[in-house]
C-alpha cells in the first residue's frame, strides 16, 4: 500500500520542506475521512474539553484498529475536536461503518453531533486542489505524516457544508473496535522553567507558498522555544493519574462500554495497580519517557497545528513575527493560551505501540480556531 511503502525521512522536517520534490501526490483512488464535533465550541464551554478529545481520538482509534487487520499503515491527523484520515478504498467501508456507529454511541451517551464523511481524493484532484505527502521522524520513536497542498481543507470544507451522511451501516456484520483508547491523565501543568501552553493554528493564504512559509516559522519556532523537545508540554514530573468517578465513567462511554459495578472495578484496580507501575526503576519509567517522544505536538496537514510549552516572552517573539507574516498577506493564524495541556491516548502495548494526542488546556486547539475564524470574517467583510 501507498502510506506503508513511503519512505521514513529522518531530516528535520524544516529542512524536508524545502525539498518539495520528495513529496508525493496520495493516489487518487484513496479517500479523506473527515470526523469533526458540531458546535464543539458549546461542548467546550461546559468543560467538556477533554470528553471532546477524547471522541477525536476514538474516530482514529477506531480506524487504525481496523488498518491493523489489514496490516496497513495510514496517515492521521488530530485535530482537538475532530480528525482527518486517509484511507485505501479497501477500508473506506468498514471505516465508515464503524465511524457511523462511534458517531451514534456518542450521541446517545453525551448528546453530542458528531459529524462523518468522506471525499474521495480523486474529488480533490478534479477541482484542482493539491495534496501531496512525506513521512517524517521527528524522533527516535515517532514518524509523523506531513502534507502540502490545501486538499485535506478542501474535503473539510465540503464534509461540512454538505454534512453528509454515510447512511450503508450493516449493523448486524459492523464491529466499533475502540480497543485501547485511554484518558488516564489529569490536566497537565506546563514542565519546570515553563509557564504557559500556546495552541496554535496557521494557515497560508497562498498553496503555492506553504512549503517556504512553513519552512520559515518552524525555524523560527525552533529559534525562539527550541526543538519539539525542548518545546513539549508534556513532561514525566507533570504527569499524574486521574481514576476517578467521573473520568472512567465518561472513558467507558465514549468507548462504547457498558457502565456497571464490574467494569468500573476492573479499570478503578487497573489505575490502583498502575501506579506501582510507575514507580522509578520499574519498567513504567521507560513508558513514561517514550510517551513524551510518542506525543503528538506538531501536525502539518496543509497548515500547522502545535502546542507548545514556554514563557510568556517567547510567546510575544512568536507573536510578533506571525503578526508581521499576517500583515505582508503571507498567513492568517489563531492563539490560544492556557496554563495546562490535555492527552487522550491510544495504547496498543505499553512497550512503543502508543501514541498520545495532545491539546492546549480548555480545548486549545478549539479555542485557537475560534480567533482563526472571526479573523476570517473580519477579513471578508
Amino acid at each position: 500500500m501507498f502510506y506503508t511503502k513511503l519512505v521514513n525521512h529522518k531530516e528535520p522536517i524544516n529542512k524536508l520542506l524545502s525539498k518539495t520534490d520528495l513529496f508525493q501526490q496520495v493516489p487518487d483512488d484513496w479517500y479523506i475521512v473527515i470526523t469533526d464535533i458540531k458546535d464543539s465550541t458549546a461542548s467546550v464551554k461546559k468543560g467538556l474539553s477533554q470528553l471532546v478529545n477524547l471522541i477525536a481520538t476514538g474516530s482514529i482509534v477506531a480506524t487504525l484498529n481496523i488498518a491493523k487487520k489489514y496490516k496497513i499503515d495510514i496517515p492521521f491527523f488530530f485535530g482537538g475536536d475532530g480528525a482527518t484520515i486517509l484511507v485505501p478504498a479497501i477500508l473506506l467501508q468498514e471505516t465508515m461503518e464503524a465511524l457511523i456507529l462511534h458517531q451514534e454511541n456518542i450521541k446517545k451517551e453525551f448528546d453530542i453531533k458528531l459529524r462523518v464523511g468522506n471525499v474521495s481524493v480523486a474529488e480533490v484532484y478534479k477541482n484542482n486542489q493539491e495534496l501531496k505527502i512525506i513521512k517524517a521522524s521527528v524522533n527516535e520513536l515517532l514518524t509523523i505524516p506531513v502534507v502540502l497542498g490545501n486538499g485535506l481543507q478542501f474535503a473539510e470544507k465540503l464534509i461540512k457544508s454538505r454534512d453528509i451522511v454515510f447512511d450503508h451501516t450493516d449493523k448486524t456484520t459492523t464491529h466499533l473496535d475502540l480497543e485501547g483508547m485511554e484518558c488516564r491523565w489529569n490536566n497537565i501543568s506546563p514542565p519546570e522553567n515553563s509557564k504557559e501552553v500556546v495552541s496554535l493554528l496557521i494557515n497560508t493564504l497562498e498553496e503555492s507558498k506553504q512549503a517556504s512559509v512553513f519552512q520559515k516559522i518552524l525555524e523560527k519556532t525552533d529559534k525562539i522555544y527550541g526543538p519539539l523537545n525542548k518545546r513539549n508540554p508534556i513532561s514525566v514530573p507533570k504527569l499524574k493519574l486521574n481514576f476517578s468517578y467521573r473520568m472512567i465513567k465518561t472513558e467507558l462511554k465514549a468507548s462504547n462500554h457498558k457502565f456497571n459495578f464490574i467494569s468500573f472495578f476492573k479499570i478503578w484496580i487497573n489505575g490502583l495497580i498502575g501506579k506501582y507501575f510507575y514507580l522509578p526503576n520499574n519498567e513504567g519509567q521507560k513508558y513514561l519517557k517514550e510517551l513524551t517522544q510518542l506525543s503528538d505536538i506538531l501536525v502539518i496537514d496543509g497548515r500547522i497545528n502545535m502546542v507548545i510549552s514556554g514563557s510568556e516572552k517567547q510567546r510575544k517573539l512568536l507573536s510578533k513575527y506571525l503578526d508581521h507574516l499576517e500583515e505582508r498577506g503571507l498567513i492568517i493564524y489563531g492563539i490560544y493560551v492556557s496554563e495546562n495541556s490535555i492527552i487522550s491516548c491510544n495504547v496498543r502495548n505499553r512497550k512503543a505501540e502508543h501514541i498520545h494526542f495532545v491539546d492546549g488546556g480548555s480545548s486549545g486547539y478549539t479555542r485557537a480556531a475560534m480567533v482563526l475564524k472571526e479573523k476570517i470574517r473580519n477579513k471578508a467583510i
